[in-house]
């Protein structure tokens, strides 16, 4: 008997990764180690094993719930859950990728009648005789703990002396439009870095546009399809003028700000004018590090946005909500900054003592976008076209003299990231 005691004691220590004692172990939620021989026993039969001599997958079920021990993660599943997800023939069309199940029908208080695990699969068999079966590798990609261990984009975060000394190629046009591999290596360095550039385009609105229909449908807006300014004042906004532009994001006062901008400078008879382009995800990380708490307030304080516009015939009134940064809540990745002095509206959504908060982390976040180190400065010129991720990278201008000719045009972000899924990447 105390042999087995000893087998069964090694088989918990690894299941809950706590150190083996010759008198025997149990969870390790417990602050003493009891040594009564039934606890042991009792604590062995609950957890079951994929093979009496493997500890790579141990399960266990609860009242509500199915816990799973693998690959290193503990992952917890509830009933419905396991039911709503099954990807067997009646449940799911595996041909439209869509379930087929319908969820209000599954009983809020299913149970599985039978449990069984092999070394890659879990077997679930319900009260009405249905069978569900899971890949334990789907099953740690699809769980809310292997969701928290995982970024949905991976992002390489820069200064100006980060991308410089990153070299990040421009890519021909030719290649960009003719062939996979030249855009496949564009939205590489997009995805990664949040801009990139296409060299050699010729100077017109028109290739600017069959460049841009490359990646993505073309998002009209107020401001039309394909967008073409100089500094008239045609448009009530600062951008129409010869006067600087501080950094910020673009469209803040749309629901949903546009994913992606394209520039291109077809003329510019005159001095200044450089683009100024600043990584917000940068500056948020480092606002996450000297001052979480400042960063998860501006996640959660909700601003609006708005632009006011009656020039000419052009007579619009646009209002968008939305904090000033964006993440997701599972595993509290950026994915969107939202950053514009110029458009933002009445405070008018919190108290008083949040705002004063408010205003502290805000200027926190300036003062590392305005930091010299994080501003990359680049002069666009005729027959280089920039693309960039404005949900991400800020970008400005400096004041400028004579005549400048800029075209361009919001892209869809969805369109933009499928491109990219299509060919491989993630996104």
């Amino acid at each position: 008997m105390k042999q087995l005691l000893r087998m069964w004691c090694r088989r918990l220590a690894c299941v809950f990764k706590m150190p083996c004692r010759q008198s025997g172990s149990t969870r390790h939620q417990s602050p003493r180690l009891p040594h009564d021989r039934r606890t042991i026993l009792a604590a062995a039969a609950r957890w079951h094993h994929t093979a009496p001599e493997s500890l790579k997958c141990a399960w266990q079920l609860h009242g509500d719930h199915l816990e799973l021990r693998y690959a290193n993660t503990l992952m917890r599943f509830d009933f419905v859950w396991l039911r709503d997800h099954c990807r067997s023939a009646s449940c799911y069309n595996a041909k439209t990728n869509q379930r087929s199940l319908d969820t209000a029908s599954v009983d809020l208080g299913i149970k599985p009648k039978a449990v069984r695990v092999d070394e890659t699969t879990l077997f679930l068999t319900w009260p009405d005789g249905h069978v569900t079966r899971y890949g334990l590798e789907w099953l740690v990609k699809n769980s809310y703990e292997g969701q928290k261990q995982q970024v949905m984009h991976p992002r390489i975060l820069w200064n100006a002396e980060i991308y410089r000394q990153a070299q990040v190629p421009s890519v021909d046009c030719r290649s960009f439009l003719e062939t996979d591999e030249g855009l496949k290596e564009f939205l590489q360095n997009f995805l990664l870095y949040g801009i990139a550039f296409v060299e050699n385009v010729t100077p017109t609105k028109e290739d600017t546009e069959i460049l841009a229909e490359r990646v993505s449908l073309i998002r009209e807006t107020i401001y039309g399809r394909m967008w073409y300014f100089t500094s008239d004042f045609s448009r009530g906004d600062t951008a129409y003028t010869k006067l600087a532009l501080d950094r910020h994001t673009d469209t803040t006062y749309f629901q949903e700000p546009c994913g992606i901008q394209v520039f291109h400078c077809l003329k510019h008879e005159g001095t200044g004018g450089r683009t100024l382009l600043v990584d917000g995800f940068y500056a948020a990380e480092q606002v996450l590090r000297q001052a979480p708490d400042q960063f998860e307030l501006l996640s959660k304080v909700p601003l609006k946005h708005e632009y006011v516009e009656n020039v000419g015939d052009c007579h619009n009134h646009m209002i968008g909500v939305g904090p000033v940064l964006n993440v997701y809540p599972w595993n509290n990745e950026l994915y969107l900054i939202r950053y514009n002095n110029y458009d933002r509206a009445v405070i008018n959504t919190v108290p008083y003592d949040v705002v004063h908060r408010w205003y502290a982390a805000h200027r926190t976040l300036t003062a590392e976008l305005r930091r010299p180190e994080n501003e990359l400065w680049v002069k666009l010129k005729p027959g280089k076209a920039l693309f960039i991720d404005n949900w991400r990278v800020l970008h400005g201008r400096e004041a400028f003299t004579g005549y400048r000719q800029l075209c361009g045009c919001y892209l869809t972000r969805d369109d933009v990231l499928n491109t990219a899924r299509l060919l491989g990447l993630q996104a």
